[in-house]
């Protein structure tokens, strides 16, 4: 069953504008600026500081319950999942796949066929994970699936170190944006992802996406059709700065930013020698965020997250 809306790709498809998108994406491959890095490397020769050349990687993909209750509904979000990151979190829950990289490479006809898989499971939207990289790829894959039928909304689940640039080339095909904010201290991001102003990309890349697609709009059944929503991550220690992102969002964003403030971390990959991230976030240290976040302004929370609280 496929959503009434019209997703926000289908009028770039008829006008031709999406089969310019690819092809302009393809170009800045040759001096990658996609991601905060801009390594400006050419990934036709040679992968870049994302391990990735000119293919995309896909770990897996299906249909996931396990995603934020407007993405999942009742039937699933549509995850596809990039192997390889632009970011290189010390504490990655999934390293295999961001870190080492299992996974296969595919052409954009086989990306393609999977969101076209995807909608005829069911699933509410297809969910680009990890897809900053491999931006191309995707738009590629897209002018293909749209084509052939796909009329799901798109959610680019990232995060949140893209550049202008990438954000410009998915102006008007992006429905849902939800970038992750990880950070409010840029030498506390270089430590534990590796990454160089990471906030003052991760900022500017969020405001961006909200002038793209504003708060997020939900359907009369609770799914999301369009709009940003955000993710951050409560660490130990405090050292996610949730004060502050929540601030910059409700000063600098919308109040009513939908908010995912997410309670489970846990140890891993390199994470055991970076103390306080050798043990989990505790139940204190969760309740701080979560009053640092109300009292910032905020008044949209994930109710799965915050149980106390409700959608205003």
């Amino acid at each position: 069953m496929v959503s009434k809306f019209e997703p926000a790709y289908l009028a770039l498809l008829r006008s031709g504008e999406l089969k310019r998108r690819v092809e302009a994406a393809y170009e800045r491959l040759r001096s990658c600026d996609l991601c905060g890095r801009e390594c400006r490397v050419d990934r036709y020769e040679r992968a870049g500081s994302c391990r990735t050349g000119i293919r995309a990687v896909v770990s897996s993909y299906g249909p996931h319950m396990g995603e934020e209750d407007p993405l999942r509904g009742y039937r699933g979000s549509g995850t596809i999942f990039f192997s390889w990151c632009n970011l290189n979190c010390q504490y990655c829950q999934n390293y295999e796949i961001s870190q080492l990289g299992y996974g296969e490479e595919v052409e954009p006809e086989e990306l393609a066929r999977m969101m076209l898989t995807l909608q005829h499971q069911g699933c509410h939207n297809i969910n680009f994970v990890s897809p900053t990289h491999v931006l191309p790829q995707i738009l590629a894959a897209l002018l293909i699936a749209a084509q052939a039928g796909l009329r799901l909304p798109l959610v680019w689940n990232t995060g949140g170190y893209d550049s202008l640039a990438a954000l410009k080339l998915l102006d008007g095909v992006v429905d849902i944006y939800m970038p992750d904010m990880k950070y409010a201290d840029e030498e506390v991001a270089y430590r534990y992802s590796r990454i160089r102003n990471y906030p003052a990309v991760n900022q500017a890349a969020v405001k961006e996406m909200h002038r793209q697609v504003g708060d997020l709009v939900l359907d009369e059944d609770g799914i999301a059709l369009r709009g940003l929503l955000v993710r951050h991550l409560v660490l130990p220690g405090g050292l996610a700065g949730t004060a502050e992102v929540a601030r910059f969002l409700a000063q600098e964003v919308s109040a009513n930013t939908y908010f995912n403030l997410m309670d489970q971390y846990r140890p891993c990959y390199r994470a055991f020698s970076l103390p306080p991230l050798d043990r989990p976030l505790t139940r204190e240290e969760y309740e701080q965020a979560r009053e640092q976040a109300v009292a910032a302004g905020l008044r949209r929370f994930d109710s799965r997250r915050l149980r106390v609280f409700h959608l205003w």
